[in-house]
This record gives structure tokens, C-alpha cells and sequence, in this order.
């Protein structure tokens, strides 16, 4: 049986994993209405991701014997305007990530919750690789984004990333 407060802070991490897909389907639809289809792929992709995060949560929570709760899940509330905004918001968000990520296995290690400890293992590293293709996405928005020839590149290569279903 698992600690109430790990219980209260695992319920929690499914809802923000399933708000940080609906941000990201946001992103997704906030580049296709500007025509950059694979922004919008990169971004579709993310959400994916995003869900099997909250899933693989969810699993484990089941997996434990304890109650899933599910919340309401807020609307995206991102100011989008310029074509780096996503991007900017997106590196945000991923380091917001990681901060509860890091809070959920800080409190799992003050009560010696070594199985939830070794569960979240894969998460932080998952999140480390994270941040970094954020940090990469703007690197090479700045690079070659305000360029239409290198818009159109860059497009195209995100175009190319095809789904990966996470394995722990």
C-alpha cells in the first residue's frame, strides 16, 4: 500500500500529464492553422506522449492497489501570436514538468518509497530528454525560422518524427 500523500501527488501528475497533452494538441492546432504541417505533427506526437505518461501513472496507481482519481482538466491558456511562441511556452512547461516530477520523487525518498522511487526513475530521465529537444526546437527555430527556405527545412524534418509508444 502506498503513502496517502504519494497517492495524492501520483493522482495529480495523471492530471497534469493529460493537461500538458492538451496544451501540447493546442501548439498542434495553433501551427496548422499557420500552415506548418510538421509542427503540428511534432506537436501531435507530444500529446501522444503526454497520454501514455498519464497512462503509464494511471497503471501504476491500479497496479498498487489504489484509486485513481481523475479532475477536471483546465483549457490551455497560452498566449500564442508569433511562430516561436509555442516553442518558448513548450521549454517552459517541460521544466515545469520535471519540477513536479522532481517533487513527487523528493517525497517518495523521505518515506523510503524505494518501488515508487525506482517508477519514477524513467521519468526523470525522460524528462532531461525532454527539455532538451525543447532547447534544441528553439535553437534551431533561431537558426534557420526566420529564413522562409529554412522554415520550409525545419518543417519538413519535424514532419518526418513518427510516434514512439514509451517503455519503462
Amino acid at each position: 500500500m502506498l503513502d496517502k500523500k504519494i497517492v495524492e501527488l501520483l493522482n495529480d501528475q495523471v492530471n497534469k500529464e493529460f493537461y500538458s497533452a492538451y496544451l501540447y494538441l493546442d501548439f498542434a492546432n495553433f501551427y496548422k492553422d499557420k500552415g506548418l504541417d510538421g509542427f503540428a505533427n511534432w506537436y501531435n506526437i507530444q500529446a501522444q506522449e503526454e497520454r501514455d505518461h498519464a497512462m503509464l501513472f494511471v497503471q501504476y496507481l491500479q497496479n498498487n492497489n489504489e484509486r485513481v482519481i481523475l479532475e477536471a482538466i483546465d483549457k490551455p491558456d497560452k498566449n500564442l501570436n508569433a511562430l516561436k511562441d509555442p516553442l518558448v511556452e513548450g521549454l517552459e512547461h517541460e521544466e515545469y514538468v520535471t519540477s513536479l516530477i522532481h517533487n513527487l520523487y523528493n517525497a517518495a525518498y523521505s518515506i523510503k518509497d524505494f518501488r515508487t522511487m525506482q517508477f519514477l526513475d524513467w521519468f526523470v530521465k525522460e524528462q532531461g530528454e525532454e527539455e532538451t529537444n525543447a532547447n534544441d526546437m528553439i535553437t534551431k527555430f533561431d537558426l534557420f525560422g526566420n529564413d522562409p527556405k529554412g522554415l520550409y527545412m525545419l518543417d519538413s524534418e519535424l514532419a518526418n518524427r513518427v510516434y514512439s509508444a514509451p517503455t519503462l
